[in-house]
């Protein structure tokens, strides 16, 4: 059982990243979006091996919204496939309040 859920993404840019991430926390989805910066993804792609700069962030919401958050996020991104992920978390009473608080 997660006290928490964090929400993997990756984005074409900084500002993307930082434009949905705000979106979330105002939509109340997420509690929090911390925005770790660019990373270089290595992928397979229409058969052939791809590489490219992306920008990752880590989303802090419940379990019970974290398929919404997910769904939101891909409503918003411009890839025809992003990789959003959700991962379970024991992150602690206090941390579980706040999370719980600060989302709807």
């Amino acid at each position: 059982m997660s006290d928490i859920a964090l929400i993997h993404a990756t984005f074409a840019d900084a500002e993307e990243a930082e434009r949905i991430g705000r979106a979330m926390v105002d939509e109340r989805l997420a509690a929090c979006v911390n925005l770790i910066g660019p990373c270089t993804s290595i992928y397979r792609w229409q058969g052939a091996v791809a590489e490219g700069a992306e920008h990752r962030a880590l989303f802090k919401t419940t379990p019970e919204l974290a398929r919404e958050l997910a769904d939101r996020i891909a409503a918003f991104h411009s890839y025809d496939l992003p990789v959003i992920e959700i991962w379970p978390v024991a992150a602690g009473d206090a941390v579980l309040d706040w999370v719980r608080r600060e989302t709807r």
